[in-house]
């Protein structure tokens, strides 16, 4: 296959405009594990409502969606923005209903200081974009590292981003220093709150307290998706290899995920200052 053209892309991408991407940017205060079967689960049930869907590792963990699909192994966006491949080349289908795709390794450049001005990185950019404009939906498996910027692609910094929290204290605690530092590296805007493994109740008792903390000593509008419930039938679909939805679709997680999936495929199509998190709403997506 012929090379990916960036120039041309780019001149093609401006003249068409368009919608902006919807990228949402998952971290996580719970066990690395816990994101990435939340993650496939939600993609499954986004696919389920008839969305297409992309899952973007970009964490380079053993733990990331694309070791947990067996695909962290191929192709990279990096190795797109290299030119040695072509996008369509990086972008797996699954038996989940939804594609995959990995961000590159997380070794090379990106913890560099400088590699947010140099060529490659807006190379990598630029295949982020062109990437995310093809696809209906993208959920982005990210990461925070020791140092430095979380997003080595400026557009998911700019887009909507979602914290995964459980009910435990250490994971309460984790998460509000990451929403902290996050509020001081891009400044004051909206978060996500996921809550995982925890039921209705207690998740709205973690999500009240944390959001209004961080009003209190953060000025920071946290927004709640709702939450997931801890379920057998969970670790049950993983072994099947099958979404929870597919496998056991009365599940109680069955139902979470697709409230979940009901509320982004219904919510109007985010912009650049994360438009999803609506302030006339204290617990769920407008519609």
């Amino acid at each position: 296959m012929a090379n990916f053209d960036f120039d041309q892309a780019e001149g093609l991408r401006r003249m068409l405009g368009g919608p902006q991407p919807r990228v949402l940017t998952f971290l996580s205060a719970a066990p690395q594990d816990d994101k990435g079967a939340m993650l496939i689960n939600l993609g499954a049930s986004l696919a389920y409502t008839g969305n297409e869907v992309l899952l973007l590792d970009a964490s380079g963990s053993s733990e990331g969606v694309a070791a947990r699909l067996g695909l962290a192994h191929g192709a990279s966006l990096l190795d797109v923005a290299r030119q040695q491949c072509g996008l369509n080349q990086v972008i797996h289908p699954v038996p989940q209903g939804f594609g995959v795709a990995t961000l590159g390794a997380r070794n090379y450049q990106m913890d560099s200081p400088d590699f947010a001005t140099n060529d490659e990185s807006r190379r990598l950019a630029k295949t982020f974009e062109v990437m995310a404009r093809q696809t209906g939906i993208v959920l982005v498996d990210g990461v925070v590292g020791e140092s430095g910027t979380c997003f080595p692609v400026p557009l998911m910094a700019t887009s909507d981003i979602v914290v995964q929290v459980s009910s435990s204290a250490a994971s309460i605690t984790a998460a509000y220093s990451l929403i902290k530092r996050l509020s001081q590296e891009l400044g004051r805007r909206p978060f996500g709150i996921l809550v995982t493994g925890a039921s209705e109740t207690e998740a709205k008792v973690v999500y009240d307290n944390m959001a209004q903390a961080a009003n209190r000593y953060l000025a920071v509008k946290l927004t709640s998706m709702g939450s997931v419930p801890a379920d057998e039938y969970l670790h049950r679909a993983a072994r099947l290899g099958r979404s929870v939805i597919d496998a056991f679709p009365l599940a109680g997680a069955s139902v979470a995920f697709r409230a979940l999936a009901e509320r982004l495929a219904h919510s109007a199509a985010p912009v650049l200052g994360s438009t999803l998190y609506q302030t006339g709403s204290a617990h769920h997506f407008s519609a």
